[in-house]
């Protein structure tokens, strides 16, 4: 109300100071209503809402205001008139009229139908030049020797190689020498160190270690060929050996003789000596089976399960 304070001077209190007033009424400060209009006379009235289309009705204006007032108006075609006739200004003479069709050429390097005609640069006339003059020949102070060098003998500045006579097998020969001087010096047979190791089983089941031994001397005649002469007719095996080549071989001296028994040994008494014999196996029963005994009865005969052991 009048006479408190302000709005920026209560701010930040906890509560308004009271006021002392005699009870009047507050005070009408406008007499006059601020919008009269606005409750009294007629409203606008818009007309209703108007769909945008193509006709001024849908707008605000009557008719159509334009951006720009007294804009011009720019004609293209009237511009590109204008244009033409101040560039046509720039031509000093008439018209360029071509000439009567165009040339064609009758061939390559001709000028004809060009506008600027034969090119000195072009010409295939090559430059004047001094005239060639061939150079002299090299002096030589004894005559040239006749010959390419190739299968001619003294043909070349040095002396030729004279021809060493030598065998064809030398090189072979000079290493068979060395070879058996060498074979001179040692004394007895290679030495063999056996202490490599080697397999539990030999791979060759018939390698031996001994050597193969002198060679064994004969006649040095081959027995006589006898020429095969099959039998006619041949013969058939009838459950003896008649079919064969040769007859039934007569039984030999069997070298395997029948060893003699041991006599039996006899101790002290005379009595023959019988060794003890050995432990004796015997069926005995499983661990869990001697520690738990096992019955049927007419109690759990139904509830054991028998398995048959294959």
């Amino acid at each position: 109300g009048s006479g408190g304070k302000t709005d920026m001077e209560r701010i930040g209190i906890f509560s308004e100071v009271g006021y002392t007033t005699i009870g009047d009424k507050y005070p009408k400060v406008h007499a006059m209503p601020f919008n009269e209009a606005a409750y009294k006379g007629k409203h606008m009235l818009p007309g209703g809402s108007k769909t945008r289309s193509a006709l001024q009705a849908g707008y605000f204006d009557n008719q159509f205001k334009r951006i720009m007032e007294k804009e011009a108006y720019t004609d293209p075609i009237k511009l590109r008139r204008q244009h033409r006739l101040k560039e046509g200004k720039k031509n000093i003479g008439k018209a360029f009229l071509p000439n009567n069709g165009e040339k064609l050429p009758c061939g390559l390097g001709n000028h004809y139908g060009t506008f600027s005609g034969t090119i000195g640069a072009f010409s295939p006339v090559s430059r004047p030049r001094k005239p060639y003059t061939a150079p002299g020949r090299n002096f030589t102070t004894n005559p040239a020797k006749k010959g390419t060098g190739y299968g001619y003998v003294n043909v070349i500045l040095g002396k030729y190689h004279e021809h060493a006579v030598e065998a064809y097998d030398r090189a072979k020969e000079a290493r068979w020498k060395e070879q058996q001087a060498h074979k001179g010096t040692l004394k007895g047979g290679p030495f063999k160190l056996n202490l490599h190791p080697q397999t539990y089983f030999d791979y060759n089941p018939y390698r031996s270690d001994r050597g193969p031994g002198p060679a064994k001397k004969g006649s040095g005649k081959l027995p006589a060929v006898k020429p095969f002469k099959p039998s006619s007719p041949p013969k058939k095996i009838g459950g003896s050996k008649a079919g064969t080549f040769d007859p039934y071989p007569s039984h030999s001296n069997d070298p395997y003789v029948i060893k003699q028994k041991k006599a039996a040994t006899t101790n002290k008494d005379g009595k023959l000596f019988h060794p003890s014999q050995g432990m004796k196996s015997r069926p005995t029963d499983s661990i869990m089976s001697q520690n738990v005994m096992k019955s049927v009865h007419r109690d759990n005969y139904k509830s054991i399960r028998s398995v048959m052991a294959y």
